[in-house]
């Protein structure tokens, strides 16, 4: 699967071991190294911070409950500006009345609007849903696509959401570049980039292909936990030492405990059906909608 721009690729990759990038380390010190990162550098503390949030997160995994390619796709559209847990609050009754594209390109639009209200944006996301269902049953026989150039084709369905379903429903390597990702890397200096297809052009000649489904779920999972946007809880941070922006957040251990979210505060997750390894681990189901 091509998931970056030839283009961006050239350049990121031209001159490999004598490049530099616009960084310094300042790890749990807070003081500047003082030297750009060198590209050789930069490749490996990404690589290490990415090993040491697997070991963080073992059971790391898409936050949508989904028991098919289907359902993953239209969860996936479903999140859009709204959080993971309302959408899995949401798909049991959405699934339950139409479980396949045939069902859902023939449903009445207000009924689907009504079960789609709580995720917000309850009108766009049925046309979205409908207009998917109705071109998977006339192109694709009812069945969806493990290609992107396929994916994308779809009503509602980008890059970010065709990287989803390849990467947790086909095993097909993607990076997945959502809100938290793009925080993420920029915060860690691994690219300067903001444009999502530039980010994902310059991330994925950091790591191995195949590393890059993993490594989705690891910088967006510690984006949702530790590492938040406005205040993020960098003293309870396990991969502070490796981090350039450390201090930007709480740094005192006990203060910056609290902020943690998720399994890693000890409140639920965003899954009502999470895999057993998420449970294993000490991870809490979401509760189903209207039960607090």
């Amino acid at each position: 699967m091509v998931v970056r721009r030839d283009s961006a690729v050239g350049e990121q990759e031209s001159g490999e071991g004598k490049k530099t990038a616009k960084v310094t380390t300042k790890g749990t010190s807070g003081k500047s190294a003082g030297n750009p990162e060198s590209r050789t550098a930069l490749v490996r503390r990404a690589r290490r911070i990415n090993r040491e949030l697997a070991e963080v997160y073992p059971y790391a995994h898409p936050e949508l409950d989904f028991e098919n390619p289907f359902q993953l796709l239209v969860a996936t559209v479903l999140s859009a500006q709204t959080t993971d847990l309302r959408v899995n609050q949401t798909t049991p009754g959405l699934f339950a009345k139409y479980p396949t594209p045939e069902d859902l390109a023939a449903a009445n639009p207000e009924e689907v609007e009504e079960i789609l209200r709580p995720c917000g944006f309850f009108r766009a996301k049925t046309r979205s849903v409908i207009g998917l269902s109705k071109g998977l049953v006339e192109q694709f026989d009812g069945e969806v696509p493990g290609r992107l150039e396929d994916l994308v084709t779809l009503p509602g369905v980008g890059r970010k959401t065709a990287f989803v379903v390849l990467g947790n429903a086909f095993g097909r390597p993607g990076i997945t570049v959502d809100t938290h990702f793009q925080r993420l890397v920029r915060r860690w200096r691994w690219t300067e980039e903001t444009d999502p297809d530039k980010i994902e052009a310059a991330i994925g000649t950091l790591f191995p292909k195949g590393d890059w489904t993993d490594l989705s779920h690891h910088v967006i999972w510690h984006g949702r936990r530790i590492c938040h946007a406005r205040k993020p809880a960098c003293g309870a941070c396990p991969i502070a030492p490796l981090c350039p922006a450390y201090g930007e957040g709480e740094t005192d251990p006990e203060k910056a405990k609290k902020l943690l979210k998720y399994e890693k505060g000890g409140f639920p997750g965003q899954r009502l059906n999470p895999p057993q390894a998420y449970l294993d681990a000490g991870g809490r189901p979401a509760p189903p909608l209207g039960a607090g």
